[in-house]
């Protein structure tokens, strides 16, 4: 088993930010594991011990797992290179687009917003006419 990084000069940035992200993960279980650790003591060994124990293993058991399916792994190794040649070739939209499209959702979003209160607000006037709804003064 080859354990060298698989085709290393290609999906550079892809593999560090999927590691960074993974690394983030891992940190977040390993705090989460340490703080549920920390009322276990085995005999005379202090909790502390346990909970450091625990994280180092947590950490690197994921940390050889990341690796090898980061950089060893030739499957999820060209996917992530085929992922990032796709990201090359997308068309983003400019600050001016993105802004405008912004405003259109959130003016939409106000005018259905109103249209919903006016409805809610005559049907509410109609249902008390015929004394359906009473006031709620009442």
């Amino acid at each position: 088993m080859n354990l060298g990084i698989y085709k290393k000069n290609q999906g550079y940035y892809t593999r560090v930010c999927t590691a960074f992200s993974l690394a983030t993960i891992v940190l977040m279980g390993s705090q989460w594991l340490w703080d549920m650790m920390g009322g276990i003591s085995i005999g005379t060994l202090q909790p502390v011990y346990i909970q450091a124990g625990g994280s180092v293993l947590f950490i690197s058991l994921f940390g050889i797992l990341g690796y090898y399916l980061i950089g060893v792994k030739p499957k999820v190794v060209d996917f992530m290179i085929a992922t990032e040649g796709e990201m090359k070739k997308v068309n983003w939209s400019t600050k001016r687009e993105i802004f405008g499209s912004t405003w259109a959702v959130i003016g939409l979003t106000m005018l259905i917003a109103l249209l919903c209160f006016t409805f809610d607000l005559v049907f509410q006037l109609f249902f008390q006419a015929l004394g359906v709804l009473k006031d709620a003064g009442s």
